[in-house]
């Protein structure tokens, strides 16, 4: 794999330090594991070693002072848009028993702090806006991000250790999550079934850097490559197989009464993310808003993530019981859910507030910038049968064909 990080800036010498404690800690695990440890492994230690893992060290990562900008840090006009989307739904829920929108893997607590008076403009406040963040670090921030909103409203904030308990009602709101979960790396041979699939793990070469070896894959892997689809790729294709998304999800939304998922994320249906034209695969390292493709670049000061298979998601979802009702790319899904009412009105063309307004709104939609990039996906469960009065989106077959399902709930 072709690398580009030699190009990239040096960090100063405590960040060095950083990562490479790190690093040594990834050694021990590889010799731990036998010399070689899969790549899903490595990037759970990467993103999530306690203290060192780029999600739990404290260095700024998600707006224009870390390594890259998220949806929430470019405008508030993505959390007023995502309430009235949520909004029918919530509505819908009031008078039921307590109502809570819970978001996982929160970053700097941006979203929350625009979504909340968002939903209260639309009259559909949550009893409990619940956090899910293990870093205590990005905890911090956000809490330190929160103490901006009024009182009434910051109360209504609570931070979980483990997703909400059984019999819940409100909704799941997850950007930017899925991708940050670990994947597995493997690689096609000449087999179409996959009989000689190869898994690509993490060893130590003879001067201790961080390489790729290739195994085997086991049958599990196997199996799970020819359900998602990704089969008939040209020998020597690397693809990811992320089993820990459909598996959380499927563990969140089982717990589920009723209630609104919705998903943001860049992904693409199985049958576009298992191509040929992707020969590389879609694994992509972030670090001072440059991309590349090496992973064993300066561990724990840089994002590893991998495009969602959306398809797969949408699959996980299905089998916990939930109804699908869109899918659609960010920009589409943002003016379909009136983002353009959103917009500050009272500002005057031409000056400073008017131009970061509209530079925020291209961002947000533009095929060029994250409007296509991005997809979302959303799903209810509703214990009356009512879906459309949760949400009222394509429906379930309609997102089926737009992801390649056979069937609406396979």
């Amino acid at each position: 794999m072709l690398s580009s990080a030699p190009l990239l800036p040096l960090p100063d010498p405590d960040a060095a330090a950083h990562s490479a404690r790190l690093g040594a800690v990834l050694r021990q695990q590889i010799t731990a594991a036998g010399g070689w440890l899969s790549f899903a492994r490595f990037m759970q230690g990467l993103l999530y070693a306690p203290g060192l893992g780029y999600y739990a060290a404290g260095a700024a990562r998600f707006n224009r002072a870390g390594d890259f900008v998220t949806a929430p840090e470019i405008s508030p006009l993505f959390a007023r848009t995502l309430a009235r989307a949520l909004a029918p739904g919530l509505r819908r829920l009031q008078g039921g028993g307590p109502i809570q929108v819970f978001e996982p893997g929160a970053g700097t607590g941006r979203l929350a702090l625009h979504l909340l008076p968002a939903l209260a403009e639309q009259d559909v406040l949550p009893d409990q806006y619940a956090i899910l963040e293990p870093s205590p670090a990005l905890q911090e921030e956000q809490r330190a991000t929160l103490a901006a909103l009024p009182a009434g409203l910051r109360q209504r904030v609570i931070w979980l250790a483990a997703p909400p308990s059984a019999g819940w009602r409100g909704a799941l709101v997850a950007n930017e999550v899925l991708d940050a979960l670990p994947v597995h790396v493997l690689q096609a041979g000449l087999d179409q079934d996959l009989q000689d699939l190869q898994e690509l793990g993490v060893v130590c070469d003879g001067a201790g850097a961080f390489a790729w070896q290739a195994r085997p894959a086991d049958t599990g892997l196997v199996a799970h490559a020819r359900l998602v689809g990704a089969t008939g790729l040209p020998a020597g294709t690397r693809f990811e197989l992320a089993q820990a998304a459909p598996a959380w999800l499927a563990a969140v939304c089982a717990q589920l009464h009723e209630g609104v998922v919705l998903l943001v994320d860049y992904g693409y249906p199985a049958r576009e993310l298992f191509h040929a034209r992707r020969p590389l695969g879609t694994l992509r390292c972030h670090y001072r808003h440059h991309a590349h493709d090496d992973p064993f670049f300066l561990p724990g000061l840089q994002d590893v993530t991998a495009h969602v298979d959306f398809t797969a998601a949408a699959r996980a979802l299905a089998a916990a019981g939930l109804t699908l009702q869109e899918y659609a790319s960010q920009g589409a899904f943002l003016l379909n859910q009136g983002l353009l009412d959103t917009l500050d009105a009272d500002l005057q063309p031409g000056t400073a507030a008017w131009t970061r307004q509209t530079s925020a709104l291209q961002q947000l939609i533009s095929p060029a910038e994250l409007g296509e990039a991005f997809k979302v996906l959303v799903a209810v469960r509703a214990a009356d049968g009512n879906t459309q009065a949760l949400f009222d989106g394509a429906g379930p077959l309609a997102v089926g064909q737009r992801l390649g399902l056979s069937q609406t709930g396979a």
